[in-house]
């Protein structure tokens, strides 16, 4: 039973992806296996043990939807996205498949999220509930981060930036965006017909969410991660066989 403090919350759990570099035809990426279970199947088993229950647990679905629909039946709600326009605009999908009582909405990524503890997803609800953040971002300092974006903090002000624009000395920075958030519901509403497409892809991406509070003045918070091994993306076959290792 989840506890009555965290009853305005639902989630949202990206599970859209095609998995191009992955080699996926046939399955959408979130359905590959580690430890003989699909990718994004870790995340619900953590949230259902937290004590959300189907209808505040939203599987944005999108490439071969049927597989994921199939395999999760009715342990979750489903949102489709018909056309892959990117994280934020599948946040905004899923979010209006949820009850209208939910307030603020944990983004989840269905393929980077299978190492997360409950202990660490609650600790990042409360940090969010416990402020008048209309925005909070989970972040990680990764060892390797070369093929990621950072996080790049200057003068009290913190952006993603994205790795085609990063500076020879911003590429030392070793924090990385998680891509997972809590979203204040009608903020991001309100707010998601305004965003602007990132430049190179032509998708609506959450990192600009954060611009966006940080440019209207919202408050907006960046919460490091205590165990950074908990986020791991994966994204490449070597990546998933690292994966598999880690759930052996």
């Amino acid at each position: 039973m989840l506890n009555s403090k965290y009853n305005k919350i639902g989630v949202v759990i990206l599970a859209a992806g095609k998995g191009t570099r992955l080699g996926c035809v046939d399955i959408p990426k979130v359905m590959l296996e580690i430890g003989g279970r699909p990718i994004v199947s870790y995340i619900v088993d953590t949230l259902e043990a937290m004590g959300f229950d189907s209808s505040i647990i939203c599987l944005v679905v999108g490439f071969q939807k049927e597989k994921v629909m199939e395999y999760f039946g009715e342990r979750v709600s489903y949102a489709a996205q018909e056309e892959l326009l990117g994280t934020a605009h599948a946040a905004f999908t899923g979010m209006k498949v949820l009850p209208k009582e939910v307030e603020e909405v944990l983004v989840i990524g269905g393929d980077d999220s299978a190492f997360y503890t409950a202990g660490t997803l609650f600790k990042f609800l409360d940090s969010h509930t416990g402020s008048t953040a209309v925005l909070s971002l989970l972040t990680a300092e990764i060892e390797h981060p070369e093929q990621l974006g950072r996080i790049v903090r200057q003068g009290g002000i913190a952006e993603i930036i994205e790795k085609e624009y990063l500076t020879e000395e911003q590429k030392k920075i070793k924090e990385i965006s998680t891509g997972t958030f809590v979203l204040n519901r009608a903020w991001f509403e309100e707010m998601f017909p305004r965003m602007p497409k990132l430049r190179k892809l032509g998708e609506f991406g959450l990192p600009t969410a954060l611009a966006m509070a940080r440019n209207e003045n919202k408050p907006h918070q960046l919460i490091k991660m205590e165990n950074p091994d908990e986020w791991f993306g994966v994204n490449t076959p070597e990546e998933l066989k690292e994966a598999e290792r880690r759930k052996l």
